[in-house]
């Protein structure tokens, strides 16, 4: 299975303000791509899914 690069962007909620956040994430497919910025920002930043929005998902092309 070949892993495709994902810029994923949008804001998140630390304590009382909406924080931008930008990501490059490695997935199969989009769909994956948009779980695993659940996964990492909930785990690293100790917030629920409800509280963090994707605006938008680019596909980055190598070089």
């Amino acid at each position: 299975m070949e892993l495709t690069e994902f810029e994923l962007s949008g804001v998140m909620k630390i304590g009382d303000a909406w924080k931008p956040y930008t990501k490059v994430i490695g997935a199969p497919n989009e769909v994956q791509a948009r779980e695993r910025i659940y996964t990492l920002m909930g785990s690293k930043h100790r917030i629920e899914r409800r509280y963090i929005k994707i605006e938008s998902v680019k596909s980055v092309n190598g070089e």
